[in-house]
């Protein structure tokens, strides 16, 4: 099955032999598990290989908000849950009510704290101010996840991080951690980008710290793709897909124009401009990690890697050379 994806093992490759990427761990699966997994490069002299860790980055949300949508399934929450329930101190000048709907899309309006915040993430959470009243703005905002795992703590009493490993570990995803022992590829231009690799690891961050394997992702996107309720019931995945961001005004990083809306957490790119398939859901990270799934085309892919800058690497022709080998 390599051979049948080679045009998009043949884009990782190129880009770790240009020197635009250091390491490029695909995979690609279908709704009966992995069909592809290759590995390419190195992180200064230790070479890449496919049962590797990476930091997931952003990746860590769809993992959180898979964690939601099970408490959503138990009763526990519902999409309109105020934070308040959780956290009574929170808003407390502001004068509109932030619900989990608001926390996974990114229409929350709360000031977003630098990604190796000194300090509690829940401090940062609390802190006063908003950026833009919930629901009348996106903003790409990774402090709100951290709303999101505080409603999971209260509404279920046990950590968010448990729930996230108990889940994960039941899906064949027994990688997933947020514990450095895992011995994750290095991001080399982390510090030039101005993010202090410790600092951020010992945050703990449920919008961006989880760690993982290649199969790791690749088995949660295979289950999702057989759309059964090996992880959640295919009514609760629908819901996580539905457009949450319509046509609001979309502010930096992700303006209008990138053609993507926010589903529940997923990434939605029903319009992007330079998508082969648009029935596309998944999220990227900040050192250039993705995790996409076709349900269209049944086919799933990861790509795991690790530089913050990427001057030349459009992940969108990865994409497509994914789902045209795909759909023939």
């Amino acid at each position: 099955m390599t051979q049948t994806y080679a045009a998009a093992f043949d884009w990782a490759r190129q880009q770790v032999d240009a020197g635009a990427l250091p390491t490029a761990v695909l995979g690609i699966a279908d709704r009966s598990g992995v069909v592809a997994l290759d590995a390419f490069g190195h992180t200064e002299g230790r070479p890449a290989t496919v049962d590797d860790h990476y930091f997931l980055w952003s990746i860590t949300k769809v993992l959180v908000g898979l964690t939601a949508a099970r408490a959503i399934e138990r009763g526990l929450v519902t999409p309109q849950t105020p934070l308040t329930d959780a956290l009574p101190p929170f808003g407390r000048d502001r004068d509109d009510a932030v619900l989990l709907r608001h926390l996974v899309s990114h229409t929350a309006g709360i000031p977003e704290p630098a990604l190796d915040h000194r300090g509690a993430l829940r401090e940062a959470l609390l802190a006063p101010g908003r950026d833009f009243a919930a629901g009348t703005m996106s903003r790409y905002s990774s402090v709100a996840f951290e709303g999101v795992a505080a409603l999971l703590e209260h509404a279920a009493g046990s950590s968010w991080e448990s729930q996230l490993g108990a889940w994960t570990a039941a899906a064949g995803a027994d990688g997933v951690t947020l514990d450095t022992s895992c011995d994750p590829h290095a991001v080399p231009d982390a510090s030039a980008k101005g993010v202090d690799m410790s600092a951020f690891a010992a945050l703990r961050h449920p919008g961006a710290g989880a760690m993982a394997r290649a199969s790791d992702l690749l088995a949660i996107g295979s289950a999702l793709l057989r759309e059964g309720d090996e992880i959640i019931a295919p009514a609760t995945l629908a819901m996580m897909r539905r457009p949450l961001t319509g046509d609001i005004p979309r502010l930096e990083p992700y303006p209008a124009e990138r053609g993507q809306d926010w589903g529940f957490t997923w990434n939605l790119r029903s319009r992007a401009p330079g998508l082969i398939d648009t029935d596309v859901y998944g999220h990227g990270g900040w050192a250039g990690t993705e995790f996409w799934i076709h349900p269209r085309l049944g086919v799933a892919y990861v790509l795991l890697t690790n530089r913050a800058e990427r001057p030349g690497v459009d992940a969108d022709r990865l994409d497509n050379a994914v789902a045209a080998a795909a759909s023939r």
